[in-house]
């Protein structure tokens, strides 16, 4: 039997000025349906979920849930109607309780005559971590104490406690490691046990081919096809995304090349009180070094110590010419760059234009006698934004209104224009979809048989293995194996040392 039609869109149209985001898009999906939503960055579907979840206003067209046509213009509208999401970039505030970002917009139950219950707010949202299993994660304390995944799962939380008819999750899996995404996965199963549905927006095709029903598929705005996931592959979807077949060949095919003897970077003894202990290490001039782990193994703490960006840091960090890193300038002016995975709070500005995000670590080299030409500053940030392929109105467009592989475009132009010779990279590829994946590992081949070196620090196991010349495994804050590349090194020979 059939089953029932849970959410209709009909000709759902956006445009942000001359770029047509979504170009009347229509679409079906089922009460008890996965429905996986793909397409490379910038082709619509997180600007079509959030029109839904009432972030933007819709452009043209009409949604429809349960038979009523929706008129919503915010996201606690979204919510009363039934429809929820989790987004990819942060989506807690900071300055605010775990409990008050899991209730915000929804605080009306612990208001008793205009003053907020705290403590009954803080008990139910401590009831409702302890049942997702997210005990360790206190309702009381500043969201502000955790990190980006345990701040993901208050956000799944915030999204799911109502039971809403429509869950969307837009890349949110990038963010959580793979306890973390188990744990996502029994929701959305949960959800679809439950005869309600979920939207689930992935780059990693194998996770949609894993845990969706169907998947519909958008290419510059426009609607493609929807496909039945068990009747496709990944070639298939990779097809429909860009209109043509994409090589497999994502990763370097070269083994048993020497690296360098020339030591450009040395770490001794880098510890960081209750992040990472004694972690010592020498990067070679030409080497991909990446580092892999669990969550809370410690890795994306390396990479902030070595940029300087870790305030408390004990132990050393030296360039080949003696040059201490022990500050972001420091690594700055000494050909150091750094990306992190918490993109929108680390690595990019905003509310700030392409333009003054791509130029902002090279101005001292931009500048003319202490003057800045804001022809040249517009021309640098376009060379390289363009070299980045990202899809833009132009360089004075605002970082916000990217989608988030574009704004990793926009990182990476940022410290290739710098001409940085070390790049820490942290989760490089994450939010990036297949073409801009395989163009990005191009890149990394190519600077480094330019000679540049690059720390690569990674949840992805294939990427670490495709991509490192040396790999240390972390493990409680420590390095606990190292690796050289092999043919033969399996996941397997990784995890051995991660748990």
């Amino acid at each position: 039997m059939d089953k029932k039609t849970l959410l209709v869109a009909k000709d759902i149209d956006k445009r942000f000025g001359i770029t047509h985001a979504v170009d009347n898009v229509s679409l079906t999906i089922a009460a008890g349906e996965i429905r996986g939503l793909i397409g490379e960055n910038g082709s619509g579907k997180s600007t079509f979920c959030q029109m839904l979840c009432g972030i933007y206003t819709i452009g043209g067209g009409t949604f429809t849930l349960d038979g009523n046509e929706l008129h919503i213009k915010n996201q606690v509208e979204a919510n009363n109607e039934g429809i929820a999401i989790i987004v990819q970039e942060m989506g807690t505030l900071s300055g605010l309780t775990v409990a008050e970002n899991i209730f915000l917009g929804h605080e009306e139950p612990y208001m008793h005559y205009g003053v907020k219950d705290t403590h009954a707010m803080n008990r139910e949202a401590q009831r409702l971590l302890d049942e997702y299993g997210f005990g360790r994660i206190k309702a009381g304390a500043m969201i502000d104490q955790y990190n980006f995944e345990d701040r993901k799962l208050v956000e799944i939380v915030k999204a799911t406690y109502m039971k809403p008819k429509i869950l969307v999750i837009d890349e949110t899996t990038t963010a959580l490691s793979q306890n973390g995404r188990l744990e996502l996965y029994k929701i959305m199963d949960a959800v679809r046990a439950d005869g309600r549905s979920v939207i689930f927006i992935s780059h990693d095709l194998g996770e949609v081919l894993a845990h969706t029903d169907t998947v519909s598929i958008l290419r510059d705005g426009e609607y493609i096809d929807t496909v039945v996931t068990a009747d496709v592959t990944e070639d298939d979807l990779k097809r429909l995304m860009v209109g043509r077949e994409i090589g497999s060949a994502y990763y370097r095919t070269d083994y048993g090349q020497p690296v360098s003897d020339e030591v450009v970077l040395s770490a001794k003894g880098v510890t960081v009180p209750g992040e990472i202990s004694d972690v010592t290490f020498d990067l070679r001039r030409g080497e991909i070094l990446g580092f892999g782990g669990l969550s809370e193994c410690g890795m994306h703490e390396v990479g902030k110590a070595i940029f300087g960006a870790s305030w408390d840091r004990e132990g050393s960090v030296t360039l080949a010419d003696g040059t201490a890193i022990n500050d972001i300038p420091t690594a700055i002016k000494h050909s150091v760059a750094y990306t992190s995975k918490d993109r929108d709070n680390e690595s990019i500005i905003l509310n700030e234009s392409i333009r003054n995000n791509v130029v902002l670590p090279s101005l001292d080299d931009l500048a003319n006698h202490k003057l800045l030409s804001g022809r040249k500053l517009t021309r640098f940030a376009k060379e390289h934004a363009d070299n980045m392929q990202t899809k833009m109105q132009g360089v004075n467009q605002f970082v916000s209104d990217l989608s988030g592989g574009n704004k990793q475009k926009v990182v990476l132009a940022r410290w290739l224009g710098k001409g940085s010779d070390i790049l820490v990279l942290d989760s490089p590829t994450r939010g990036i979809d297949v073409k801009v994946k395989q163009a990005i590992y191009a890149l990394m081949a190519e600077m480094k048989q330019q000679g540049k070196s690059i720390i690569m620090i990674s949840e992805e196991i294939p990427e670490l293995l495709g991509m490192s010349d040396r790999i240390f495994v972390m493990k409680d804050g420590r390095i606990n194996g190292e690796f050289m590349r092999d043919p033969a090194l399996s996941e397997e020979d990784l995890i051995a040392k991660m748990v």
